[in-house]
């Protein structure tokens, strides 16, 4: 299959980049600068350098690869701007969506995340709806997810993958990532997520085995699906434990959870045959520390 991959050079396309060529894919990837490019080269596949915010530019690099699949790993975090992440999700799914629809594509599967969910009791599976009732920043965040996932549906099939926290290589929580340098006290560390050892509950999945699910996702029907281990767990089961792995102090264990605060479940995921090699955060992260 003939595979366009937007966000190549991420912590998830760069591995699942690999691993399409190596299951036979075609794969045209897309980075933002030369040197981006180049790395995709490196790995095999054809790379073109496109910016998702710059809509025709898009839909000539989608109509010159003539894909029969799309895959979107778009993100913009190396800053850990929400805003700039949330106008990625909402004008760069657009943009990539009416370049597919301009060549003729039908199918896409979009990266999306796992704790948008509405509050509840219990890890939520994809029943649940988003929340739409949430406050501001969250609200912005959720607006911004929805607005993927409903543009990503408007082609014929699109499998939306709603990560859980992504950890391993190239992300926040990996070692001497933006995680370890908060917790340590770095003020200057980039950074959106908690460092609170409370009872908010969370989901995990390294970043191959998210990469191995999109790999995947290209033979499942359209929806979303969790994309998540298969323990969810509360911050202060595993904020020691990952503190450990990655040489940095713990904060002490306090109370508190606010309702969407409830990590998600993988069981249909599960049903499709996905299952991760890293089953739970305790051995994944383990893993990372005797690589540190």
């Amino acid at each position: 299959m003939r595979v366009f991959v937007a966000g190549a050079t991420g912590a998830v396309g760069s591995l699942l980049v690999p691993m399409l060529i190596a299951a036979g894919h075609e794969v045209t990837g897309t980075s933002r600068t030369p040197a981006g490019a180049e790395r995709i080269r490196s790995l095999g596949a054809t790379a073109v350098t496109a910016d998702a915010l710059d809509a025709e530019g898009l839909r000539q690099a989608v109509g010159a690869a003539a894909p029969e699949a799309v895959i979107h790993q778009l993100t913009d975090l190396s800053d850990a701007d929400g805003a700039a992440n949330g106008r990625l999700r909402r004008e760069g799914t657009r943009n990539l969506v009416e370049a597919a629809r301009a060549a003729g594509v039908g199918r896409i599967v979009a990266q999306s995340i796992s704790w948008a969910y509405a509050p509840g009791e219990g890890p939520a599976d994809e029943a649940v709806p988003l929340d739409s009732a949430a406050a501001e920043p969250r609200a912005g965040t959720v607006a911004a997810v929805r607005a993927l996932e409903e543009t990503a549906a408007e082609l014929e099939t699109a499998v939306v993958l709603r990560y859980g926290l992504l950890y391993g290589p190239g992300t926040w929580y990996a070692p001497g990532g933006a995680f370890a340098a908060a917790l340590a006290g770095d003020r200057s560390a980039r950074f959106l997520g908690s460092t609170v050892a409370n009872d908010a509950v969370s989901s995990f999945v390294h970043v191959a085995d998210a990469a191995g699910a999109a790999l995947a996702a290209l033979d499942w029907p359209g929806g979303p699906v969790n994309i998540v281990d298969d323990e969810p767990a509360p911050a202060r089961e595993w904020l020691p434990a990952l503190a450990d792995a990655l040489g940095a102090p713990a904060p002490d264990a306090v109370a508190g959870r606010l309702g969407w605060e409830r990590g998600a479940l993988n069981t249909l995921a599960h049903s499709r045959g996905w299952r991760p090699e890293r089953p739970t955060w305790r051995t994944g992260f383990a893993a990372q520390g005797d690589a540190r």
